[in-house]
């Protein structure tokens, strides 16, 4: 990297660590190879494969053959030619593993463009390891904190290789490679990004541990720091992360259950009207956060309602206080136990989110979806509800043939009726969304304008604008009186993304 880029970059004071690096102390493959716990961060991990490129930098010294020309013995033929060749031959492997530590220092910068790090990548970096390394000592501090056991002095050993590495001093290498990159790694500033583009769950926490374990003397020091990050967090993606979708390829996505790395901001109090039905959702998840009894939920009703925003509003209100949300589609219902399995035993409250659902008389998937909620040898864990919206009442198509016992193919019609309507009586509470009146849809329509303060127009000129609106928009709703909003604000000249 050129000095003028090197200039650019914010300097902070480093701190002095008797024997950090390996200049004066160990190499970095000496203290990754005394972890235990943490052994499980992989080979293939950055901190693993830095490692290895250090052993065999240190392995080979790589000191330039002309270094050593003053002790060449006298009387061989081509003495010149055999240190060209060696020259030639030092050349390759420093250029070789040069480009190895660069693979690993675009990875660093690819995983801080996702989490939104800053300042020093590296200790970030380390930070994240130590939040996201799902072991059976971190799972069991994620459920009681600071414990007593041997095994505390296997995780004490580890901290003490990641306090090493957190001062390490890659100077050694990087004269010797003819690199500048980890000082600038050490210094970053990162250019400021919205929050949509990163995963900022991830960024705030993994900063804030990064943060307190850099003041931190020892690793005594660090041990109650991060076992009370695990148990006020949790570890690994569900940990640091509020809401999960389904992989309809776990082979190739590496895992069954995966973060969304982006979630919206919406509150109960963006829902204007339905309190009634928002009382009964907040009391329902606050039993079930608290771990007193509750229902699953099914929320039917008219489309445009706010139904979907309801649930996403009560996972942003919990989210703080261990609740997590896992996004499944209907077409991946068979997969419902594989996914309870994995989080059963878990130290959050998991809701189980069905937006839209319904079912026509050909789909099967709602079996698996009944065999879930009630039904099944095997009961659904007490941390696990099923929240699902649909503008079906009964979830499953029926037809006029439904309401007479009569079928030209089937002899007892009325079993499949009640096997139908079983589904939705499977949701302890159910609650609906119904279209707003005129005078309900004028209240949405000021009450989303009073938020937008660019809009300086008066209540009879938001209902003169609302009555055109719903007329060709599906009539009165919550949903046409957002858009009208956002159609308004938008013709104020205002970005979206500049939007509060």
């Amino acid at each position: 990297m050129c000095s003028h880029t090197w200039s650019r970059v914010k300097r902070r004071k480093k701190a002095v660590v008797p024997n950090a690096g390996h200049k004066g102390g160990q190499i970095l493959d000496s203290y990754v190879s005394k972890l235990i716990i943490f052994r499980a961060v992989g080979e293939d991990s950055i901190l693993f494969r830095l490692a290895d490129i250090c052993r065999r930098f240190q392995a080979g010294s790589l000191k330039h053959p002309a270094e050593g020309l003053d002790r060449q013995v006298g009387g061989l033929e081509d003495p010149a030619g055999s240190l060209k060749s060696q020259a030639g031959e030092w050349e390759r492997e420093r250029q070789a593993l040069r480009t190895e530590v660069l693979v690993q220092v675009n990875r660093l910068l690819d995983l801080a463009t996702r989490y939104g790090f800053n300042d020093n990548l590296w200790h970030n970096y380390l930070a994240f390891l130590l939040a996201t390394t799902e072991t059976p000592f971190t799972l069991v501090s994620e459920r009681v904190g600071e414990n007593k056991g041997s095994v505390n002095q296997f995780f004490k050993n580890d901290l003490e290789v990641f306090h090493a590495l957190f001062h390490y001093d890659f100077t050694e290498i990087e004269e010797g490679l003819g690199l500048t990159c980890f000082r600038v790694l050490t210094h970053f500033q990162a250019i400021p990004k919205k929050e949509q583009i990163y995963n900022k769950n991830v960024s705030e926490k993994v900063l804030q541990l990064s943060g307190q374990l850099e003041e931190a003397k020892d690793a005594e020091e660090m041990f109650p720091i991060v076992t009370a990050f695990y148990k006020r967090y949790g570890v690994g993606e569900f940990g640091l992360n509020k809401a999960f979708r389904i992989s309809d390829r776990p082979e190739e996505d590496g895992a069954l259950i995966l973060p969304i790395r982006s979630t919206g901001e919406m509150t109960l109090d963006d829902l204007i009207g339905y309190e009634a039905q928002k009382k009964k959702l907040v009391e329902n998840t606050e039993a079930f956060v608290e771990g007193r009894s509750a229902n699953n939920v099914l929320l039917y009703g008219d489309a445009g309602t706010g139904k979907s925003t309801s649930i996403k509003a009560i996972l942003n209100a919990y989210y703080d206080r261990g609740l997590r949300m896992i996004e499944i589609y209907k077409h991946q219902c068979r997969d419902l136990s594989r996914v309870i399995e994995k989080i059963r035993n878990r130290n959050y409250r998991f809701i189980i989110y069905m937006d839209d659902l319904s079912f026509e008389e050909h789909e099967l998937e709602y079996k698996y979806l009944k065999a879930v909620i009630e039904g099944g040898l095997e009961p659904r864990p007490e941390n696990v509800l099923i929240y699902a919206t649909s503008n079906r009442r009964h979830l499953i198509k029926e037809t006029w043939s439904d309401r007479t016992d009569r079928s030209d193919d089937e002899l007892h019609r009325s079993d499949t009726v009640q096997e139908k309507l079983s589904l939705a009586a499977r949701f302890g509470l159910t609650i609906g969304y119904f279209r707003p009146d005129q005078e309900q849809y004028f209240e949405i329509v000021t009450g989303l304008a009073a938020k937008k303060p660019e809009l300086q127009l008066s209540r009879e000129e938001l209902i003169a604008k609302a009555r055109v609106w719903e007329l060709n928009h599906g009539g009165f709703s919550g949903r046409a009186a957002q858009q009208l909003i956002d159609d308004l604000s938008g013709k104020c000249g205002q970005r979206a993304e500049e939007r509060p």
